[in-house]
């Protein structure tokens, strides 16, 4: 006969009602049964101090070790005997073990991909920064302790304009920026919590609902539907858990009112999904701890669409509450727990056959180059931030894209590394030939053709293109590349031999990835595009319409690797390359925007239309030396110099050798003579700015780290600090 242990917390048995359940249905099964706790195992002798139902009572009794350990307790009241149980667990199977808190879970389901398309994106937040960026960008948002249970401690967060809604149960408080920063603040202080986009389920009537799909495994080891139920909350709550004053309902009748026709295919989905995600999760459990899980219940959400959103999956999720399905829980737990100690040999097989198959069928890792005249690092920075949600990336350093640095990627990427982000350089010819020697890559992106270095190539910007065109040459050619179908000059790009794929982004041509609706926000780009055939709007938080193109290629290529779509929004809130278009608010609300990495024509008129965008006041720009421009250097400087005459900036003050051709194009265009300054000397060009500067005004510094142009951001910056 078969003897089973159920191993709690608490050390008196009337105090967990379940105990006699499981006591009289054990007996029932033909299987004896105790109860005990971790204090009453004796290791010496192997014996259990437990206690045993007879006769309508609990009596003590000194017992053998069981056969089998139903886990029944608090896995945080337990921690604190986490070596008796452990002991335990090295010699008698557990029917139940946790797979984690909401996080691990998340994390798991995404890395192993199965199911990431059901997964809500989730963010540990890490400081209130990072909060508003989500808030930019999902505009609805929920924030939730990391280890919460029964609905406790969530909040709905809605952006309305210029001020935000909190609302928790049945309670809405209007908050300022300032004072939701507090709040945020405060949470974070004591504890860790995540964030997720709100995905809305709610009835005809306007309730918020969802489903519990309770999932456990029967006598014959395999996984059985206990019962699916919805959840409906009270009348303007977001929760729908029943401790929060939560209603059920039955199944059939609910899909028949809300769903009419669909109602029976929903069914069935609800009990497709529930059995194929234990199944999953279970497999998981098998290669990442070599154990198997029991019970688990899950909560989700249905939107619009009809698509299928996981909210919860929790590994404990209790008996559903209505009378006649606690025995089936009770009954499918102690007869999986008589199938675990007669299978065990069979089960460890099992698990052996599963962790050996998940190493086989490794699919090709995606190595991803992009070069291009500009944008490169903020591409490289968008992707990586985007693939990292899904997988282990290894991201080459902003403007490390040297060959020398290629070479310490080679050495530096692991087998772990399941994907690979690297931005190529090029000053001259061959130089990309050797990148792609050192590493070949199987996904490229080539940003743009523009005048960055052109006068390396004798001033012919074809010569440019036939230069960025060895990462074509280089390339797998059965692979995937990415290209500008907006930008005129990468039309000289020699793809005519290319046997892979080709895929378009753009604004303003019918590209395959195509943003439209942009526009500037709070510290960022808003825009629209069609993904997967939805429409969706997307936040940047980087200034400037050239970053869209940047994200776009982050998009294309995450679209193309499978990353759900709002994994890619999620990862599009990246960390920003230092110096491009960063903002500094200073004193007398004083805008400083620091360009100071880079400088090229397209890339300075880029800036402007910045400057041009963001300031409300009166709008200066400080232009520093283009360099590599050769031949074309006076004509181009020309062509600044009239743009910034039509974007109407008030004040223009260039540095550098000859960058006094802009200010004299500028002034034959019309702009005012006595608004335009010109410096070769860095102390006297700060001696102006601390004269000139104004309330209001708004600052843009543009130029190249070799001009030191950064010199000026600092001054400015302590300047009026």
């Amino acid at each position: 006969m078969i003897l089973i242990g159920m191993l709690h917390h608490r050390k008196d048995p009337t105090t967990v009602i379940k105990s006699y359940a499981y006591a009289v249905v054990a007996k029932a099964e033909g299987a004896r049964f105790f109860y005990f706790s971790p204090g009453e195992v004796n290791f010496v002798n192997r014996t259990i101090r437990g206690q045993v139902y007879e006769n309508g009572k609990w009596m003590a009794r000194i017992m053998p070790f069981p056969d089998v350990i139903y886990n029944a307790g608090s896995p945080e009241k337990l921690a604190k005997s986490k070596e008796i149980i452990q002991k335990l667990k090295n010699e008698i199977p557990f029917t139940t073990h946790s797979i984690g808190n909401k996080w691990n879970v998340n994390e798991r389901l995404k890395e192993a991909n199965e199911f990431a398309n059901y997964l809500i994106p989730t963010e540990i937040v890490k400081d209130t920064d990072h909060f508003f960026k989500f808030m930019a960008a999902f505009e609805k948002a929920v924030l939730k302790p990391i280890d919460g249970r029964k609905g406790q401690g969530i909040f709905l967060i809605t952006k309305k304009e210029d001020a935000f809604l909190v609302r928790k149960d049945n309670t809405s408080t209007h908050y300022t920026r300032e004072q939701l920063y507090d709040f945020i603040k405060s949470k974070i202080s004591k504890g860790t919590h995540i964030m997720q986009p709100y995905i809305q389920s709610v009835t005809k009537s306007g309730q918020v609902f969802d489903f519990r799909l309770h999932v456990q495994k029967n006598g014959e080891g395999k996984w059985v539907i206990t019962t699916i139920y919805p959840r409906i909350a009270p009348p303007g709550s977001i929760i729908a858990n029943i401790n929060n004053g939560g209603f059920t309902n039955y199944l059939d009748p609910f899909l028949q009112q809300e769903f009419k026709e669909e109602a029976f295919n929903i069914r069935r989905t609800l009990e497709y999904f529930s059995l194929a995600l234990a199944n999953h999760l279970d497999e998981l459990q098998m290669i990442q701890f070599g154990e198997v899980i029991d019970e688990i219940g899950v909560d989700i959400g249905l939107d619009e669409n009809h698509k299928i959103w996981i909210y919860e999956v929790n590994w404990r999720p209790g008996c559903p509450p209505a009378f006649y399905l606690e025995l089936d829980v009770v009954i499918n737990t102690i007869q999986y727990a008589m199938y675990l100690a007669k299978n065990q040999k069979a089960i460890v097989e099992k698990i052996k056959e599963i962790k050996e198959q998940s190493l086989g069928g490794q699919k090709e890792r995606p190595v991803i180059a992009i070069t291009g005249s500009a944008g490169k690092t903020t591409t490289k920075a968008f992707l990586a931030s985007i693939l990292a949600k899904k997988w282990n990336v290894f991201e080459s350093k902003d403007y490390w894209n040297t060959t020398d640095h290629t070479k310490k990627h080679a050495a530096e990427i692991q087998a772990s590394h399941e994907a690979v982000v690297l931005e190529y350089g090029m000053a001259y010819p061959g130089v990309i030939t050797e990148h792609c020697s050192i590493i070949q890559p199987n996904i490229s992106i080539v940003t743009n053709i523009g005048k960055a270095h052109v006068g390396n190539f004798g001033g012919d910007v074809k010569k440019v293109a036939h230069a960025k065109s060895e990462l074509i040459h280089g390339m797998d050619q059965e692979g995937i590349l990415v290209v500008n179908k907006d930008d005129a000059n990468s039309t000289y790009l020699e793809t005519q031999k290319f046997k892979g794929r080709i895929i378009t982004i753009g604004v303003n041509s019918d590209a395959d990835y195509r943003a439209y609706d942009v526009h500037f926000g709070d510290n960022g780009m808003n825009f629209k595009m069609e993904l997967q055939g939805k429409e969706m709007m997307f936040f940047i938080p980087i200034l400037g319409e050239h970053h869209v193109y940047n994200a776009l290629n982050a998009i294309a290529v995450a679209d193309y690797l499978g990353v759900a779509p709002l994994d890619i929004k999620l990862g599009l809130l990246f960390r920003k390359p230092p110096r491009r278009l960063t903002i500094y608010n200073c004193r007398d609300n004083i805008t400083l925007l620091d360009d100071t990495v880079h400088s090229h024509p397209e890339g300075v008129r880029a800036a402007i239309d910045v400057l041009s965008n963001v300031g409300k006041h009166r709008k200066i720009a400080i232009i520093g030396q283009m360099r590599e421009l050769g031949d074309l250097r006076e004509e181009e400087y020309r062509k600044v110099g009239e743009y910034v005459y039509q974007q109407e900036i008030d004040i223009l003050i260039t540095y550098g050798f000859r960058t006094d051709d802009i200010g004299a194009q500028a002034k034959a265009k019309g702009f005012p003579p006595e608004n335009v300054y010109h410096f070769t000397n860095k102390d006297k060009l700060h001696d102006l700015l601390a004269e000139i500067i104004e309330k209001d005004d708004t600052i843009l510094v543009k130029g190249a780290s070799k001009t030191n142009m950064f010199e000026t951001v600092k001054f400015i910056d302590q300047t009026f600090k």
